[in-house]
């Protein structure tokens, strides 16, 4: 695989090529790959897979008409030809007054921040195997585990590239790292299946394997038997693992895209109150060794921390360059993109910031509620805001979890239920995306 000062080369190659066959402007994307995976059952070897990959992609600008294509052949005549039907697809395009490259003012300068992504290291199938029966073991281990869906593991190292006609150039290398275990409780009719997994740019920072597969027994065998919730306005607290779904509502709904078409339930709330006065959300392209951390974002704009939500006002949309252009707006360095197409926008290592008691606090007061460690479906407007889904988890009476339920439904507004909302202290850094334990009050649960 190249080398990240090679890939930005072949970049900016691909950029000169278009330009000189008649674009305006151009950008280019180098992304390579290369991951390894193992996974058991069973306490047998089921299947290792390898793969690699390097693909371009490239977007021009013929005016105010553009188009973006993509190759896996990097040899020099696929790439003239590349560049050259580009050019002519750009050409035949609709006009669209808000396309374009990254204002060159807001184009990341010098030395790109120091992030720690890549540990130069890759694991053999031998070592990945060994981590992966370590997670299984330990789950089937549990008590009241019955069987097994299997443990896994992952070791990847990608490399990510990005060149403009308006000088930028840049490129940087990341490693990827992950343990998981999936296992299943009880017999017949009552099964109950749970899992539990670990992610981390470094091997040496991966959560223990054992640990792993431990919590996945438990939370499978925590879901034995459950009862029905009685249907009615109550309190419902999230689980970590899931009150993180209601923070991606949040970033869908302040997306430059949504708010430019008015397809936004926040549409006319920016600098307004959201959150209570105790919640903030934070975004860190800067994470050292973070699963989401970049040195530039996907149109080579400079990156920096965010406070997208502070003392519970909103502070910011998320804009790439064409939704800033049409809203009258700078681009706030979240854009995103792929090989293929124009860039969207996307927040890197985001979180709320923890509250100030713990979770047994947050729920004492709680007489009748219930606690969400599973939601199913995706029934939520993101025009309206209105929040509809299935979900699983334990029944909370007199502040206490008091049992596992299932089949039931949760309901409310995400714009009153982000008001509601009050964090506990427990944040702890573990996915792309953190929150603690979330209680939400009013909500409508719907039992089955």
């Amino acid at each position: 695989m190249l080398l990240p000062d090679q890939a930005r080369d072949r970049a900016h190659a691909i950029v000169e090529r278009a330009c000189a066959a008649g674009a305006d402007a151009a950008d280019a994307v180098f992304a390579a790959d290369e991951a390894l995976e193992v996974s058991v059952r069973l306490g047998k070897l089921e299947d290792v897979g390898r793969s690699e990959g390097s693909e371009l992609g490239l977007r021009v600008f013929v005016g105010q008409r553009s188009a973006s294509v993509s190759t896996s052949d990097l040899s020099g005549a696929g790439l003239a030809e590349l560049a050259a039907r580009a050019v002519a697809m750009a050409r035949e395009a609709p006009e669209d007054r808000w396309a374009g490259l990254a204002p060159a003012e807001r184009l990341l300068k010098g030395a790109p921040p120091l992030l720690d992504l890549d540990d130069g290291g890759f694991f053999e199938p031998e070592g990945l195997r060994d981590l992966a029966l370590a997670a299984e073991d330990a789950a089937r281990g549990v008590a009241g585990v019955s069987n097994s869906e299997g443990g896994g593991t992952s070791a990847s190292r990608s490399v990510w590239a990005l060149a403009t006609s308006t000088g930028f150039a840049g490129a940087y290398a990341a490693t990827s790292y992950g343990v998981s275990a999936s296992v299943v409780a009880g017999e017949g009719g009552g099964m109950q299946r749970d899992y539990a997994y670990t992610a981390a740019r470094h091997r040496s920072r991966l959560e223990d394997a054992g640990a792993v597969g431990a919590r996945a027994g438990e939370r499978a065998v925590a879901r034995l038997n459950p009862g029905k919730l009685a249907s009615g306005p109550m309190p419902v607290v999230f689980d970590p693992r899931v009150g993180a779904s209601l923070v991606g509502h949040l970033v869908g709904a302040i997306a430059g895209q949504s708010i430019a078409r008015r397809t936004s339930f926040l549409m006319d709330h920016l600098g307004k109150r959201v959150f209570g006065s105790n919640v903030q959300l934070c975004d860190d392209p800067h994470r050292p060794h973070g699963l989401r951390s970049r040195p530039f974002d996907g149109e080579g704009c400079a990156v920096s921390p965010t406070a997208i939500v502070d003392g519970g006002m909103l502070e910011t949309w998320l804009l790439d360059s064409a939704s800033a252009r049409q809203l009258g707006l700078e681009p706030t360095g979240h854009a995103a993109r792929g090989v293929n197409g124009a860039p969207g926008v996307s927040t890197s290592n985001l979180y709320m910031a923890a509250g100030r008691v713990p979770p047994e606090t947050l729920m004492a007061d709680i007489v009748d509620g219930v606690y969400v460690t599973e939601l199913i479906g995706q029934g939520v407007n993101g025009v309206t805001g209105d929040y509809s889904r299935g979900a699983a988890g334990f029944r909370i009476r007199n502040g206490e979890l008091a049992g596992p339920v299932a089949e039931f439904t949760i309901a409310g507004n995400l714009r009153q239920m982000f008001l509601e909302l009050t964090p506990a202290n427990d944040l702890e850094f573990r996915h792309a995306t953190n929150v603690p334990t979330l209680r939400v009050d009013g909500m409508t649960v719907a039992g089955g």
